[in-house]
Protein backbone atom coordinates (compact mmCIF):
# COMPACT_ATOMS: atom_id res chain seq x y z
CA UNK A 1 0.00 0.00 0.00
CA UNK A 2 1.10 3.56 -1.01
CA UNK A 3 -0.19 6.52 0.98
CA UNK A 4 -2.76 9.07 -0.49
CA UNK A 5 -1.17 11.84 -2.42
CA UNK A 6 -1.85 15.50 -1.74
CA UNK A 7 0.59 17.73 -3.76
CA UNK A 8 2.67 20.31 -2.45
CA UNK A 9 0.74 23.65 -1.92
CA UNK A 10 3.51 25.62 -3.44
CA UNK A 11 4.26 23.98 -6.51
CA UNK A 12 3.60 26.55 -8.69
CA UNK A 13 5.57 29.08 -6.35
CA UNK A 14 9.11 28.81 -8.07
CA UNK A 15 8.27 27.73 -11.43
CA UNK A 16 8.21 29.97 -14.98
CA UNK A 17 6.69 28.44 -17.39
CA UNK A 18 7.25 29.32 -21.09
CA UNK A 19 4.80 29.57 -24.12
CA UNK A 20 5.02 27.14 -26.94
CA UNK A 21 5.87 29.27 -29.91
CA UNK A 22 2.98 31.68 -31.02
CA UNK A 23 0.27 29.42 -28.92
CA UNK A 24 -1.77 29.87 -26.13
CA UNK A 25 0.15 26.85 -24.13
CA UNK A 26 2.58 26.89 -21.78
CA UNK A 27 4.82 24.16 -20.38
CA UNK A 28 7.65 23.79 -17.53
CA UNK A 29 11.33 24.93 -19.10
CA UNK A 30 12.17 20.66 -17.75
CA UNK A 31 9.55 18.26 -18.63
CA UNK A 32 9.61 14.67 -17.40
CA UNK A 33 10.06 12.09 -20.01
CA UNK A 34 8.87 8.29 -19.20
CA UNK A 35 11.10 6.66 -22.17
CA UNK A 36 14.06 4.92 -20.55
CA UNK A 37 12.65 4.44 -16.51
CA UNK A 38 9.09 3.91 -16.34
CA UNK A 39 8.96 0.15 -17.75
CA UNK A 40 7.86 -2.96 -16.50
CA UNK A 41 11.97 -3.77 -15.41
CA UNK A 42 11.20 -0.52 -12.63
CA UNK A 43 9.14 -1.38 -9.53
CA UNK A 44 6.19 1.32 -9.58
CA UNK A 45 6.82 2.41 -6.19
CA UNK A 46 9.83 3.57 -7.70
CA UNK A 47 8.28 5.62 -10.89
CA UNK A 48 4.96 6.98 -8.35
CA UNK A 49 7.44 8.81 -6.36
CA UNK A 50 9.47 10.33 -9.21
CA UNK A 51 5.99 11.60 -10.64
CA UNK A 52 4.85 12.86 -7.51
CA UNK A 53 8.11 14.79 -6.19
CA UNK A 54 7.99 15.90 -10.11
CA UNK A 55 4.96 17.39 -9.76
CA UNK A 56 5.46 19.04 -6.44
CA UNK A 57 7.73 20.74 -8.00
CA UNK A 58 5.61 22.20 -10.86
CA UNK A 59 6.93 20.05 -13.60
CA UNK A 60 3.55 19.47 -14.90
CA UNK A 61 4.49 17.86 -18.51
CA UNK A 62 4.48 14.14 -18.53
CA UNK A 63 5.88 12.72 -21.94
CA UNK A 64 5.24 9.39 -23.52
CA UNK A 65 5.13 6.89 -26.67
CA UNK A 66 3.40 4.19 -27.32
CA UNK A 67 6.36 1.89 -27.29
CA UNK A 68 8.23 2.97 -24.35
CA UNK A 69 9.11 0.56 -21.88
CA UNK A 70 10.30 -2.32 -21.51
CA UNK A 71 8.41 -3.51 -22.80
CA UNK A 72 6.28 -1.44 -25.81
CA UNK A 73 3.24 -0.20 -23.93
CA UNK A 74 4.48 -0.95 -20.36
CA UNK A 75 5.57 3.01 -19.92
CA UNK A 76 1.85 4.10 -20.38
CA UNK A 77 0.35 1.41 -18.95
CA UNK A 78 2.10 1.94 -15.52
CA UNK A 79 1.87 6.09 -15.96
CA UNK A 80 -1.92 5.28 -16.01
CA UNK A 81 -2.02 3.20 -13.01
CA UNK A 82 -0.29 6.12 -11.22
CA UNK A 83 -2.23 8.47 -13.05
CA UNK A 84 -5.81 6.83 -11.93
CA UNK A 85 -4.56 6.68 -8.48
CA UNK A 86 -2.55 9.92 -7.73
CA UNK A 87 -3.21 12.05 -10.05
CA UNK A 88 -6.89 11.75 -11.61
CA UNK A 89 -8.17 14.88 -9.84
CA UNK A 90 -5.36 17.29 -10.82
CA UNK A 91 -5.91 15.82 -15.14
CA UNK A 92 -6.55 19.47 -15.58
CA UNK A 93 -3.13 20.70 -14.23
CA UNK A 94 -1.39 18.11 -16.48
CA UNK A 95 0.07 18.19 -20.01
CA UNK A 96 0.23 14.77 -20.86
CA UNK A 97 1.68 13.99 -24.36
CA UNK A 98 2.28 10.50 -26.72
CA UNK A 99 3.64 9.48 -29.72
CA UNK A 100 3.59 6.90 -32.68
CA UNK A 101 5.55 6.36 -35.18
CA UNK A 102 8.10 3.70 -34.17
CA UNK A 103 7.62 -0.53 -34.69
CA UNK A 104 4.93 -0.91 -31.82
CA UNK A 105 2.95 -4.35 -33.02
CA UNK A 106 3.38 -6.82 -36.02
CA UNK A 107 2.42 -6.59 -39.26
CA UNK A 108 2.13 -3.98 -41.85
CA UNK A 109 -0.10 -1.58 -39.95
CA UNK A 110 2.07 -0.87 -36.69
CA UNK A 111 4.95 1.86 -37.50
CA UNK A 112 5.91 4.72 -39.16
CA UNK A 113 3.08 6.94 -40.03
CA UNK A 114 -0.36 5.62 -42.03
CA UNK A 115 -3.61 6.96 -40.66
CA UNK A 116 -4.23 3.36 -39.48
CA UNK A 117 -1.53 3.26 -37.90
CA UNK A 118 -1.67 6.43 -35.91
CA UNK A 119 -5.30 6.38 -34.88
CA UNK A 120 -5.06 2.70 -33.84
CA UNK A 121 -1.94 3.93 -31.49
CA UNK A 122 -3.18 6.38 -30.24
CA UNK A 123 -6.30 4.64 -29.13
CA UNK A 124 -4.27 1.97 -27.85
CA UNK A 125 -2.18 4.58 -25.60
CA UNK A 126 -5.52 5.83 -24.68
CA UNK A 127 -6.50 3.24 -23.39
CA UNK A 128 -3.42 2.23 -21.34
CA UNK A 129 -3.32 5.68 -19.97
CA UNK A 130 -6.88 5.57 -19.20
CA UNK A 131 -7.57 9.06 -21.04
CA UNK A 132 -9.81 10.64 -22.66
CA UNK A 133 -7.49 12.53 -24.60
CA UNK A 134 -3.92 13.23 -24.45
CA UNK A 135 -2.53 16.98 -24.67
CA UNK A 136 0.02 16.75 -27.57
CA UNK A 137 0.28 13.69 -29.82
CA UNK A 138 3.26 13.16 -32.07
CA UNK A 139 4.20 11.92 -35.59
CA UNK A 140 7.60 10.04 -33.72
CA UNK A 141 9.29 9.72 -36.88
CA UNK A 142 9.01 11.11 -40.59
CA UNK A 143 7.53 8.22 -42.79
CA UNK A 144 9.13 7.97 -46.30
CA UNK A 145 6.92 5.91 -48.01
CA UNK A 146 3.53 7.48 -46.75
CA UNK A 147 2.19 10.98 -47.95
CA UNK A 148 2.59 13.67 -46.00
CA UNK A 149 -0.50 15.06 -46.30
CA UNK A 150 -1.73 11.30 -44.75
CA UNK A 151 0.22 11.28 -41.60
CA UNK A 152 -0.78 14.79 -41.11
CA UNK A 153 -4.19 14.03 -41.96
CA UNK A 154 -4.25 11.58 -39.12
CA UNK A 155 -2.76 14.11 -36.54
CA UNK A 156 -5.56 16.12 -37.64
CA UNK A 157 -8.56 13.53 -37.11
CA UNK A 158 -6.65 13.25 -33.57
CA UNK A 159 -7.68 16.74 -33.08
CA UNK A 160 -11.40 17.01 -34.31
CA UNK A 161 -12.00 13.52 -32.96
CA UNK A 162 -11.00 14.81 -29.24
CA UNK A 163 -8.50 12.33 -28.39
CA UNK A 164 -5.99 15.19 -28.84
CA UNK A 165 -5.76 19.18 -27.76
CA UNK A 166 -2.59 19.46 -30.10
CA UNK A 167 -0.07 17.78 -32.33
CA UNK A 168 3.44 17.88 -32.60
CA UNK A 169 6.38 16.00 -34.57
CA UNK A 170 9.59 14.06 -34.01
CA UNK A 171 13.01 14.07 -35.28
CA UNK A 172 11.48 15.92 -38.63
CA UNK A 173 14.40 17.76 -40.27
CA UNK A 174 13.52 21.66 -41.73
CA UNK A 175 12.12 20.09 -44.87
CA UNK A 176 9.94 17.74 -43.42
CA UNK A 177 9.29 20.35 -40.80
CA UNK A 178 8.05 22.79 -43.29
CA UNK A 179 6.03 19.77 -45.33
CA UNK A 180 3.95 19.24 -42.29
CA UNK A 181 3.10 22.86 -41.28
CA UNK A 182 1.62 23.08 -44.66
CA UNK A 183 -0.33 19.73 -45.29
CA UNK A 184 -1.81 20.47 -41.39
CA UNK A 185 -2.79 24.12 -42.33
CA UNK A 186 -4.99 22.68 -45.01
CA UNK A 187 -7.11 21.08 -41.85
CA UNK A 188 -6.97 24.52 -40.22
CA UNK A 189 -4.72 22.79 -37.58
CA UNK A 190 -1.62 24.54 -36.15
CA UNK A 191 1.59 22.43 -35.90
CA UNK A 192 2.38 23.21 -32.06
CA UNK A 193 6.01 21.85 -31.48
CA UNK A 194 8.71 19.72 -33.23
CA UNK A 195 10.66 17.41 -30.34
CA UNK A 196 14.26 16.88 -31.63
CA UNK A 197 17.20 15.49 -29.99
CA UNK A 198 20.03 17.98 -29.21
CA UNK A 199 22.31 18.46 -26.58
CA UNK A 200 26.59 19.71 -26.66
CA UNK A 201 27.36 17.11 -28.78
CA UNK A 202 24.44 16.70 -30.83
CA UNK A 203 23.68 19.89 -32.59
CA UNK A 204 22.41 18.75 -35.55
CA UNK A 205 19.38 21.13 -35.04
CA UNK A 206 21.56 24.18 -35.28
CA UNK A 207 22.16 23.89 -39.25
CA UNK A 208 18.61 25.04 -40.04
CA UNK A 209 15.85 24.08 -37.86
CA UNK A 210 15.49 27.10 -35.42
CA UNK A 211 14.79 29.27 -38.21
CA UNK A 212 11.94 27.14 -39.52
CA UNK A 213 10.51 26.89 -35.79
CA UNK A 214 10.40 31.05 -35.69
CA UNK A 215 9.07 31.22 -39.06
CA UNK A 216 6.17 28.93 -38.21
CA UNK A 217 5.72 30.24 -34.88
CA UNK A 218 6.22 26.53 -33.30
CA UNK A 219 8.00 25.57 -29.86
CA UNK A 220 10.55 23.03 -29.10
CA UNK A 221 10.95 20.55 -26.40
CA UNK A 222 14.50 18.97 -26.92
CA UNK A 223 14.84 14.88 -25.80
CA UNK A 224 17.88 13.68 -24.68
CA UNK A 225 20.02 16.69 -23.03
CA UNK A 226 22.30 14.77 -21.24
CA UNK A 227 23.12 12.72 -23.89
CA UNK A 228 22.36 9.41 -22.47
CA UNK A 229 23.92 10.40 -18.99
CA UNK A 230 27.44 11.61 -21.31
CA UNK A 231 26.63 15.18 -20.04
CA UNK A 232 26.65 14.32 -16.12
CA UNK A 233 29.25 13.23 -13.51
CA UNK A 234 28.44 9.40 -14.26
CA UNK A 235 31.52 8.88 -16.41
CA UNK A 236 34.05 10.95 -14.94
CA UNK A 237 35.85 8.16 -13.08
CA UNK A 238 34.77 5.32 -14.83
CA UNK A 239 31.72 3.01 -15.61
CA UNK A 240 29.77 2.16 -13.59
CA UNK A 241 28.53 -1.42 -13.34
CA UNK A 242 24.95 -0.69 -13.50
CA UNK A 243 25.37 2.12 -16.40
CA UNK A 244 24.10 2.25 -19.74
CA UNK A 245 27.56 2.06 -21.16
CA UNK A 246 28.78 -1.23 -19.03
CA UNK A 247 25.23 -2.88 -19.86
CA UNK A 248 25.48 -2.10 -23.71
CA UNK A 249 22.12 -0.56 -23.75
CA UNK A 250 22.03 2.45 -26.42
CA UNK A 251 25.90 3.09 -25.83
CA UNK A 252 29.11 1.19 -25.34
CA UNK A 253 32.07 1.26 -22.85
CA UNK A 254 33.95 2.33 -26.13
CA UNK A 255 31.61 5.48 -25.80
CA UNK A 256 33.70 6.56 -22.79
CA UNK A 257 37.00 7.30 -24.36
CA UNK A 258 39.96 9.93 -23.92
CA UNK A 259 38.33 12.39 -26.46
CA UNK A 260 35.17 11.89 -24.84
CA UNK A 261 36.28 12.25 -21.05
CA UNK A 262 38.81 15.28 -22.08
CA UNK A 263 35.83 16.94 -23.26
CA UNK A 264 33.39 16.38 -20.31
CA UNK A 265 35.88 17.12 -17.85
CA UNK A 266 36.49 20.46 -19.05
CA UNK A 267 32.72 20.85 -19.26
CA UNK A 268 32.05 20.06 -15.71
CA UNK A 269 34.97 22.67 -14.20
CA UNK A 270 33.11 25.27 -16.21
CA UNK A 271 30.31 23.62 -14.39
CA UNK A 272 31.75 24.06 -11.33
CA UNK A 273 32.72 27.08 -11.50
CA UNK A 274 28.82 28.14 -12.18
CA UNK A 275 28.11 26.25 -8.74
CA UNK A 276 26.27 23.59 -10.89
CA UNK A 277 26.35 20.25 -11.84
CA UNK A 278 27.25 19.08 -15.26
CA UNK A 279 23.53 17.75 -16.01
CA UNK A 280 22.52 21.20 -15.19
CA UNK A 281 25.00 23.04 -16.57
CA UNK A 282 23.49 20.84 -19.80
CA UNK A 283 20.53 21.90 -19.30
CA UNK A 284 21.51 25.57 -18.86
CA UNK A 285 23.04 25.15 -22.40
CA UNK A 286 20.20 23.64 -24.28
CA UNK A 287 17.73 26.31 -23.00
CA UNK A 288 19.49 29.14 -23.94
CA UNK A 289 18.23 28.79 -26.99
CA UNK A 290 14.85 31.33 -27.43
CA UNK A 291 12.96 28.40 -29.57
CA UNK A 292 13.87 26.00 -26.67
CA UNK A 293 10.70 25.90 -24.75
CA UNK A 294 11.39 23.03 -22.52
CA UNK A 295 13.75 20.39 -22.00
CA UNK A 296 12.45 16.93 -21.64
CA UNK A 297 14.71 14.91 -18.71
CA UNK A 298 14.51 11.29 -17.43
CA UNK A 299 14.85 10.06 -14.12
CA UNK A 300 16.20 6.75 -12.26
CA UNK A 301 15.52 8.62 -8.94
CA UNK A 302 13.92 11.39 -7.41
CA UNK A 303 17.45 12.88 -5.89
CA UNK A 304 18.28 12.53 -9.87
CA UNK A 305 15.38 14.22 -10.58
CA UNK A 306 15.99 17.02 -8.50
CA UNK A 307 19.57 17.51 -9.51
CA UNK A 308 18.05 17.81 -12.91
CA UNK A 309 15.41 20.52 -11.70
CA UNK A 310 18.25 22.69 -9.68
CA UNK A 311 18.91 24.64 -13.11
CA UNK A 312 15.58 26.22 -12.37
CA UNK A 313 17.54 28.36 -9.84
CA UNK A 314 20.55 28.50 -11.88
CA UNK A 315 21.50 32.26 -14.03
CA UNK A 316 21.49 32.40 -17.54
CA UNK A 317 24.27 31.63 -19.19
CA UNK A 318 26.83 34.95 -20.09
CA UNK A 319 28.12 35.54 -23.25
CA UNK A 320 31.71 34.50 -21.39
CA UNK A 321 30.38 31.00 -20.58
CA UNK A 322 28.91 30.48 -23.83
CA UNK A 323 32.17 31.08 -25.62
CA UNK A 324 34.55 28.55 -23.16
CA UNK A 325 31.62 25.95 -23.60
CA UNK A 326 32.06 26.34 -27.50
CA UNK A 327 35.33 24.12 -27.59
CA UNK A 328 34.21 21.01 -25.43
CA UNK A 329 30.28 21.22 -26.45
CA UNK A 330 31.78 19.27 -30.10
CA UNK A 331 29.06 17.22 -32.06
CA UNK A 332 29.60 13.67 -32.79
CA UNK A 333 31.11 13.14 -29.45
CA UNK A 334 30.03 9.98 -28.37
CA UNK A 335 28.54 8.86 -30.98
CA UNK A 336 30.53 5.64 -31.77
Amino acid sequence: MHADYLPAQNRYDSIEYARVGRSGLKLPPVSLGLWNNFGSDRPLDAQRAILRRAFDLGVTHFDLANNYGPGPGAAESNFGRIFAEDFHAHRDELIISSKAGYDMWPGPYGDFGSRKYLLSSLDQSLGRMGLDYVDIFYSHRPDPETPIEETMGALARAVTSGRALYVGISNYDPEQTLAAHRALAEHKIPLLIHQPRYNMFDRHIEDGLFPVLDQLGMGSIVFSPLAQGLLTDRYLDGIPADSRAAEGRWMTAKTIDDTYLERARALNRIAQGRGQSLAQLALSWVLRQPQVTSALVGASSVAQLENNLGVLSAAPLTADEIASIEPHAVHGTGSR
